[in-house]
Parts: C-alpha cells; structure tokens; sequence
C-alpha cells in the first residue's frame, strides 16, 4: 500500500512529459517558421545571382 500511495505522489515522471510536449512544440514552430523563410531566401540569392551575372556579361 505505501508503494502505490508513493507513485501517486511522486509527479518526476509528468514532469519530464511536459517538457517533451513543450520542446516538441518549439521544434514544430521552428520548422513552420524556417520553412516559411526559406522560399524568401531562395527567391533573395537568385534575385542576386541574376543581378550578378548581367553585370558580369
């Protein structure tokens, strides 16, 4: 009985799920906000890559 009283107590456990949840939802809102930026800097270094070779020619 006093086992089951202490894994009832004891909260280490739910502790460690909540911050998995909560590095989880970082790294969600990370890949959502670098995949956003992304096509913005593919569209920056080909905007400066044709730039740079008519100047080039």
């Amino acid at each position: 009985m006093k086992f089951l009283a202490k894994l009832r107590r004891n909260e280490q456990g739910a502790t460690a799920i909540e911050y998995g949840l909560i590095a989880a939802l970082i790294a969600v809102a990370a890949i959502a906000a670098m995949q956003g930026m992304g096509s913005q800097l593919v569209t920056t270094f080909t905007k400066t890559s044709s730039a740079m070779s008519k100047g080039v020619n």
